[in-house]
């Protein structure tokens, strides 16, 4: 039998719809079409079946002593009786709870498999769907397909139109139409623009959807009517946008001016002498003397309600941050540290001494309400807020913030102007920086220590659009190398050996957890999916796997895709696997001091991190990084995206590939540019 099976478990007994075929090589095959499973009927089949993984907290040896107890009659036990389950050594009214509650869920699954297969749509995105909806799975898909564009993961707009076609919804109805036009937005917004042109929008869906614009414009008009999306015209036109990103620059300008116009309240001449003495005295007492810039910064801080402090590495802000922390606390003031991910917050620890936080932590998200408990009527507890990596933050996460900010406090934003925009919709800091509205300081002199490091160097031609000095050979000692490859193939193989045996035996780094390689684009020979699987069977080939896939082994290093308010993981964040627990369906992964238990469900948002995407490594410093550059690329050679790759790496930068792909990256600088009002706004 050929076809998806992925939700078959051994033991299980199938009835398959489908065709015969004759394969030129394997003979006769039965290609599946849809199937429904049937309850295994014999002994060794039911104890297969419940210790193949698919029931969480049954293993092989529970499921081996259940069978024993029961007998035949073991489905049936669980199924209506239970209780009985605490008849078998073992089980606990604890773990009988899991069982039971992991089995309804299977039984759930099963159901709405046999629907959803009715319906056209692949076996493998029945979990996922039951894992959102529940009991209400079937309920949601008849009423309103076009929702699992939006809320599950991995179903796209054609899957849930295929969907739709199968229960009969016909190409101009106004709920497609809807529907086609909410996810085109949705999918603007995910390259980064908070509104689109009128014009586009009409064309585009039609594109989308295959059907003139008339009804499209018909839809457009109902969705304004019931707030679903704005439309305001504006000089360069009208505009179309969602509400909430819409509502999120709004107020984000709004209460930018307010902090603003808190400027003036203290006689300038007088609040400048204050200032100066202060810092006169602090670089007396520490014994340093800023840099004119970094003097500017700090007195700025002092000063001002509102303030954006930017510079390269080497420049000097980690030393401005101290020094405004120091004169801050001494006058008596409650600072709070922040910054948008753990590992930028941990960066931030480190570099200051001083507990810091990532934003979800400061805001106090709430999974049981799916929004932030700190707002403006329950603000953060602080005088002034200091925001580091702020090129990361979006839109909506910038507008959480400053609505959470007290009344009289003051905002300290530090960032990289250079660095790439945030992952989710909006370029905040640029748009603060475009907006000429808001101070600003820009640290400019990259000072002597950091002088001495290539990385540094490079990093600063880069952005000035010139290619990086380049170092042949990594034996040669020396912390920045370029290696010229050409071939993909090549490149791939001399990746695999750079990470598992030459760093290690010249800089003693460890290849699993100091290593890191960052790949401009997930897919191809050198994409984040291909190396890591190369990576993953040449450093732990051996590990035990967490799943029957083999997807995930004890001892890899691996990653968090999305966030997950439960457990306190977030996107992006890195850990290694230190557990594996069979019988009770258990992965334990460990980041940096914390270790974090996962389930079946939880699993399948982790992957494998010793390559990541240098999109997802914003906000992270490795100890050597490795960067495979290649005209395969081409899309993605933007010079934002080499200069932010090289600013990862703390001791090593190793780039492997083609000359020519770096000079297309170092001359374009155009490529990420985001349709946003927020300078706009904040320069009225």
């Amino acid at each position: 039998m050929v076809g998806h099976l992925s939700a078959v478990q051994p033991g299980e007994r199938l009835r398959l719809r489908g065709t015969w075929k004759a394969h030129a090589k394997f003979g006769e095959q039965f290609e599946v079409e849809s199937f429904v499973t049937l309850a295994p009927n014999t002994l060794d089949g039911i104890e297969r079946y419940l210790g193949s993984g698919m029931v969480r907290g049954l293993g092989k040896v529970m499921a081996h002593r259940l069978v024993e107890k029961f007998g035949l009659d073991t489905l049936d036990v669980i199924d209506r009786q239970g209780d009985r389950l605490s008849e078998v050594e073992g089980i606990g009214p604890k773990r009988r709870g899991r069982i039971l509650a992991a089995w309804s869920e299977h039984r759930g699954i099963s159901e709405i498999m046999v629907f959803l297969q009715s319906h056209g749509i692949s076996s493998a995105y029945a979990a996922r769907i039951f894992r959102r909806y529940g009991a209400r799975s079937a309920e949601v898909v008849r009423q309103d397909p076009y929702r699992l564009a939006l809320e599950v993961p991995g179903i796209g707009f054609r899957m849930a139109d295929d969907i739709a076609r199968h229960l009969g919804i016909a190409a101009d109805s106004p709920r497609r139409v809807m529907a086609g036009v909410l996810y085109f937005l949705e999918r603007e917004s995910e390259s980064g623009h908070l509104y689109t042109l009128h014009p586009q929008v009409i064309e585009q869906s039609g594109v989308l959807l295959d059907i003139p614009s008339q009804p499209v414009e018909e839809a457009v008009a109902t969705l304004e009517g019931d707030r679903q999306i704005v439309i305001d015209d504006e000089p360069e036109g009208r505009l179309v946008a969602l509400p909430e990103y819409w509502d999120a620059e709004m107020a984000a300008a709004h209460r930018l001016t307010e902090l603003l116009a808190q400027r003036g309240s203290v006689s300038s001449v007088e609040r400048d002498s204050t200032v100066a003495a202060e810092v006169d005295a602090f670089e007396q007492a520490n014994g340093l003397q800023l840099a004119p810039e970094q003097r500017k910064a700090v007195e700025c801080s002092l000063r001002e309600p509102l303030l954006l402090i930017t510079g390269g590495p080497g420049t000097g802000k980690t030393t401005v941050v101290n020094a405004v922390i120091s004169l801050l606390e001494t006058r008596g003031k409650r600072v709070e540290l922040a910054a948008p991910t753990g590992r930028a917050s941990r960066r931030l620890e480190e570099a200051t001494g001083r507990s810091a936080r990532t934003l979800h932590r400061l805001l106090e998200y709430s999974p049981r309400d799916g929004a932030f408990v700190r707002n403006a009527q329950f603000p953060i507890e602080c005088d002034v807020l200091i925001l580091d990596e702020v090129s990361m933050i979006d839109a909506l996460l910038f507008r959480a913030v400053l609505e959470a900010l007290p009344k009289n406090a003051s905002l300290v934003l530090v960032g990289d102007r250079d660095q790439l925009p945030s992952v989710g919709p909006g370029q905040v800091l640029a748009d603060i920086l475009a907006s000429r509205a808001v101070p600003c300081v820009t640290l400019t002199e990259i000072f002597r220590q950091s002088r001495e490091s290539l990385i540094v160097l490079n990093a600063h031609r880069v952005q000035r659009g010139e290619l990086p000095e380049l170092t042949q050979h990594v034996d040669e000692g020396g912390d920045f190398f370029h290696i010229d490859r050409s071939d993909p193939d090549e490149i791939a193989d001399l990746v695999v050996e750079m990470v598992a045996e030459r760093i290690p035996r010249r800089f003693g780094l460890d290849p699993r957890r100091d290593v890191q390689v960052l790949s401009p684009m997930r897919r191809g020979r050198l994409g984040v999916r291909a190396l890591n699987e190369r990576l993953q069977e040449k450093l732990n080939p051996d590990g035990v796997p967490c799943d029957e896939q083999r997807r995930l082994r004890l001892g890899d290093r691996v990653t968090q895709l999305r966030n997950n308010y439960d457990l306190h993981v977030y996107n992006g964040d890195i850990g290694v696997v230190t557990k594996v627990d069979s019988d009770e369906d258990r992965v334990t992964i460990t980041f940096e001091d914390r270790e974090v238990a996962y389930s079946a469900r939880d699993i399948d948002d982790v992957a494998l991190a010793y390559a990541t995407s240098i999109h997802k490594s914003q906000g992270s410093e490795f100890p050597a990084v490795v960067i495979p550059f290649h005209t395969e690329h081409f899309v993605m050679l933007q010079r934002n995206l080499l200069y932010t790759a090289i600013t990862r790496g703390r001791q090593l930068v190793v780039v492997i590939g083609s000359k020519r792909a770096l000079e297309i990256g170092v001359r374009t600088s155009d490529g990420d540019v985001r349709r946003t009002r927020l300078a706009r706004l904040l320069g009225a």
